[in-house]
């Protein structure tokens, strides 16, 4: 049985989770907490695999928290849960440690579903911050480009073929083919389809 804890400054939020969470046969909640300062100190007695925890707390919040804990448990896998959805939050939380984020608006059976997907080896986030996660990624690629290759993919988006766009860069067809193989392999993509989805997601955030 995997072991629980929750870090939310809610009481009845978190006993929501609690009751939840103990009412599955592969799971247990061995702590609840409302601030990073009382439950940090337990964590070692506890021995959670797992740690469900809200950003904005009381005290501590939840970032530096993520950062203290997986300083001192590298292996205890986080999962926040919060109301905010905003960017900086998201990517805060998982480049200090945390393996999923989901929203509260996302409904108490979600946080039972990420268990389940934790415990399949998958990362546990709500629709919406998965897709802003994706979009991130496909963005910081998009600026990985060079200047020409930006520039084929901006006539690739408007529906120009390799013939047309040599025309209108004035190359030859041939160095508009070398430009989409750097293309795709720099958005770790396998066709002009791909290349087009990637652009509009991004330039149509």
């Amino acid at each position: 049985m995997k072991r629980i804890v929750l870090i939310e400054d809610y009481e009845l939020v978190r006993n929501t989770y609690k009751e939840m969470i103990n009412s599955t046969e592969d799971f247990e909640v061995v702590g609840d907490f409302e601030s990073c300062e009382i439950a940090i100190p337990k964590l070692d007695e506890l021995q959670p695999d797992i740690l469900f925890m809200d950003i904005n707390l009381s005290g501590m919040n939840g970032i530096e928290g993520i950062k203290i804990i997986k300083k001192q448990f590298p292996q205890l896998a986080i999962i926040v849960v919060t109301v905010n959805e905003e960017s900086n939050y998201v990517f805060e939380a998982l480049c200090a440690g945390a393996v999923g984020y989901i929203t509260k608006v996302s409904g108490k059976q979600k946080i039972l579903e990420a268990l389940v997907q934790l415990d399949q080896g998958g990362a546990p986030m709500s629709i919406k911050i998965a897709r802003m996660v994706v979009e991130s990624f496909q963005e910081k690629k998009l600026n990985e480009l060079s200047d020409r290759e930006n520039e084929v993919v901006t006539l690739l988006a408007k529906g120009k073929s390799y013939a047309a766009i040599g025309e209108e860069l004035n190359v030859s067809i041939n160095t508009i083919k070398t430009h989409a193989r750097n293309i795709y392999e720099k958005l770790h993509v396998t066709s002009k389809n791909e290349v087009i989805k990637v652009y509009n997601a991004v330039r149509n955030k």
